[in-house]
């Protein structure tokens, strides 16, 4: 077994500059990309986006939509509680309305 030789700053500056070396020769032997499949993934891509831009103006349609519910419901509950006489004079209205409507059919 070889004993352990520490190494000179020389040395590793010359292993660094040859691991650099073989990863840009490695770099530059990679095969070009394939044009079919570049623009297959543009249009992916394109589709995605698109479908994206969709679901967000939905969910801004959705909110909106939403809040004016909200400010409806808001606008509702804050009018006037009819009173127990009103109440009344209501169901009485109601109730003659219904009994003439029937004399009428007779």
């Amino acid at each position: 077994m070889a004993s352990f030789k520490n190494p000179t700053f020389q040395d590793r500056a010359g292993q660094a500059a040859s691991a650099k070396r073989d990863a840009l020769d490695q770099l530059s032997r990679r095969p070009a990309p394939d044009e079919a499949l570049v623009a297959q993934r543009k249009q992916t891509a394109e589709r995605q986006a698109i479908v994206r831009a969709e679901k967000a103006l939905a969910k801004k349609h959705a909110a909106e939509l939403a809040e004016s519910e909200k400010a409806k419901a808001t606008a509702e509950a804050s009018l006037p509680v009819p009173t127990e006489a009103e109440r009344k004079a209501g169901r009485d209205a109601r109730y003659a309305a219904r009994k003439g409507a029937g004399k009428a059919r007779r």
